[in-house]
């Protein structure tokens, strides 16, 4: 597959830019446990799910101590329409065990404390980083793999590669393309019927249709 030129990556990175600067995540928060318990749930399910998911779940545990003292079944019963539902009970009631016990029940605002976490990985991490602080990180999801590989701006086969390879071209303003990237891929450059000819403003960079997963 052909790869994008500088000239297109820059070009690329403008259009995003003049879209989506002020993008910000589309799951409901209103602090940063929330969105860290939210993102981690999001894990191979949709915000729209999970934000069906977050309401009742947090009224009930609204904190981390209330969180880490619930019943296993109580939690899952709450996630239960939420994909692999029971580990990601099990890593969230650890989470906030683990945020008592190290970080005095503050979720840390540091990549490298949030991989600490049960149920945190480095997209994960990068994305509560990217909504809390505006970092210059990028997190690749299934949008953002799909969308890379369509424009030509990565061949990498792990979702990893992938956000290393957007991070050393784009280089800049990673918060806001990975928000843009994000939105881009779920509305109009989709798995199944992207709509190309009606909404796409990347057009002319769009190397195939195909769509891809990481492995």
């Amino acid at each position: 597959m052909k790869k994008a030129t500088i000239k297109e990556i820059l070009a690329i990175k403008e259009e995003f830019m003049a879209r989506y600067d002020d993008a910000v995540t589309e799951l409901t928060y209103t602090n940063a446990f929330e969105l860290v318990i939210a993102v981690a749930l999001s894990a191979q399910c949709t915000d729209k799910r999970v934000n069906l998911l977050t309401p009742p779940l947090f009224e009930k545990f609204p904190d981390p101590i209330s969180l880490a003292n619930a019943e296993l079944d109580d939690v899952r019963a709450i996630i239960n329409s939420c994909s692999f539902y029971n580990n990601k009970a099990k890593n969230i009631i650890k989470m906030a065990q683990q945020l008592i016990e190290n970080f005095e029940g503050e979720v840390p605002l540091d990549a490298k404390q949030l991989v600490k976490l049960a149920g945190v990985g480095q997209k994960t991490a990068n994305v509560v980083m990217i909504e809390l602080t505006q970092a210059n990180l990028m997190a690749v999801d299934t949008h953002v793999f799909r969308v890379a590989h369509r424009l030509g701006l990565s061949d990498d086969e792990t979702a990893l590669k992938t956000e290393a390879t957007l991070a050393r071209k784009f280089k800049t303003e990673l918060h806001a393309l990975h928000q843009g990237m994000v939105l881009f891929g779920r509305y109009i450059c989709t798995a199944q019927k992207p709509k190309c000819d009606s909404e796409c403003f990347l057009q002319e960079f769009c190397k195939t249709k195909k769509s891809f997963k990481a492995r």
